[in-house]
């Protein structure tokens, strides 16, 4: 079989396993790794010390897997559709519940170290995200295209765990054609639906199961049909030192963003990314163009300001990495605009005009879980840590663990609770956990400042 054919063979596998999109990079040094070597040098990865661990093997595939001659990238959409809160549509893939007291899975949590979703161009949370050997390194997102996101969260985009400092190409110059001008309107318009959202916002990605469990099964099936043809493969779901946001550039599969997440043309933000290195050559797709042209959608959207320019993330501003990577106190100054966010943030891909081509993913893996969303924020204050882990097995939220999700959920209620939430939020006051602690008298005193002028009443 020719390089071509085996190309050929390997994206109809990929899209029967249910990748939306397949291309191919060469192994080369990450284009854009300076940007993110500045970045490492000036802190803008906070507390992520793995994104500073090895910068030299995380831009050059050939360090990860000797003899690497191409990076194949995948992507998988996770877009449920609708708005920035479930629509009542939910996935019955759990039962647990917040009064469970079993264990769940057990799964062993994703151990720390690489969403987005946040490498250069790449992390989820976005998040990304959000995201192991050595090569296990990190969650960052990205949760899907999330976020950091996403952000952080990831790509992860989550993000995502989808965050990244930089790594797009050069942006569009004015006056581009008007086909490559992204579209006036944008489905996310961030407006909850009509019908009880819940009262908190979760990072699109982690609506559900952990995403890195479905989609490692399909790339160990795509490793397997490489080896099969003679190839030695590393996959990795946001989960090695890849700067994959970069490599999906150069393989022409989307762009970088203003708000540094990866964007596909017809899947909007809403993706995660995947790669496969592997020591087949293969024929490299394209590089595309860069479609932002003017708009600064995202960098607006932002209720940090953490998109400090075009292509550049300060982390440490991020509410994806704030709420997920960061297990201290959250400062002061963010806590307002973190809102009613208990587990990363969509502002900027919500906001991204690109999105009006979404469609809604056919992964029933990625509808909201009922168990999730059927909560007010106080009842989470009472979770102990068996059934903190009972209610979100298998969710990519667990691993935050219960002080720093309790830290969260208190900063919600502090923008967002009534004098009903008192008793809960004391009692949360008086948890031995001292991060719980902190943060639920930040919102007890919250609450009595908005209310107090009724109370005078």
């Amino acid at each position: 079989m020719s390089p071509a054919e085996l190309k050929s063979a390997l994206i109809a596998q990929a899209r029967a396993l249910g990748f939306d999109d397949c291309r191919i990079a060469p192994a080369q040094p990450a284009a854009h790794r300076a940007l993110f070597e500045q970045w490492i040098a000036e802190g803008k990865h906070g507390d992520m010390a793995w994104l500073a661990r090895n910068p030299e093997r995380r831009t050059d595939p050939t360090l990860v897997l000797p003899g690497a001659k191409s990076v194949i990238v995948l992507a998988l959409n996770y877009y449920q559709g609708g708005t920035a809160y479930p629509s009542g549509q939910f996935s019955s893939s759990s039962s647990s519940s917040v009064s469970s007291s079993t264990e769940g899975d057990g799964r062993k949590e994703a151990q720390e170290g690489a969403k987005g979703g946040a490498d250069s161009s790449v992390l989820k949370t976005s998040e990304s995200s959000s995201h192991k050997e050595p090569q296990k390194e990190s969650k960052a997102d990205s949760g899907p295209s999330s976020e950091l996101g996403k952000g952080m969260e990831g790509q992860r985009n989550d993000s995502a765990p989808r965050i990244s400092e930089p790594g797009g190409r050069k942006e569009a110059q004015e006056g581009s054609s008007e086909s490559e001008k992204p579209p006036s309107t944008t489905v996310n318009n961030g407006q909850p639906p009509s019908a009880s959202p819940p009262a908190y916002r979760i990072a699109r990605y982690a609506w559900n199961n952990d995403y890195h469990d479905l989609i490692e099964k399909k790339l160990r099936a795509l490793s397997d049909f490489l080896a099969a043809h003679g190839g030695t493969q590393r996959p990795y779901v946001d989960t090695g030192p890849v700067l994959e946001r970069d490599f999906a550039s150069e393989a022409g599969l989307g762009w970088g963003g203003k708000s540094t997440m990866q964007i596909h043309r017809h899947l909007g933000t809403w993706f995660f990314l995947a790669d496969i290195l592997t020591t087949l050559d293969l024929p490299a797709d394209a590089p595309g163009p860069d479609r932002c042209g003017t708009c600064t959608r995202c960098i607006v959207a932002c209720p940090t300001q953490a998109i400090t320019a075009p292509r550049r993330l300060d982390a440490r501003r991020c509410i994806s990495y704030l709420t997920i990577e960061s297990k201290g106190s959250i400062p002061l100054e963010f806590r307002h605009a973190i809102g009613d966010r208990i587990y990363g943030c969509d502002s900027c891909l919500d906001a991204c005009p690109w999105n009006r081509h979404a469609q809604a993913s056919h992964e029933a893996t990625f509808q909201a879980r009922a168990t999730i969303f059927q909560h007010t924020l106080r009842d989470f204050l009472s979770l102990t840590d068996d059934t903190f882990r009972a209610l979100f097995a298998k969710s990519p939220i667990k691993r935050i663990k219960r002080p720093a999700f309790l830290r969260n959920v208190c900063v919600a209620l502090g923008n967002t609770g009534t004098p009903a939430d008192l008793p809960a939020l004391e009692a949360a006051a008086g948890d031995e956990n001292p991060l719980i602690a902190e943060h639920a008298q930040w919102a007890i005193a919250e609450i009595h400042s908005r209310h107090a002028p009724a109370q005078r009443r």
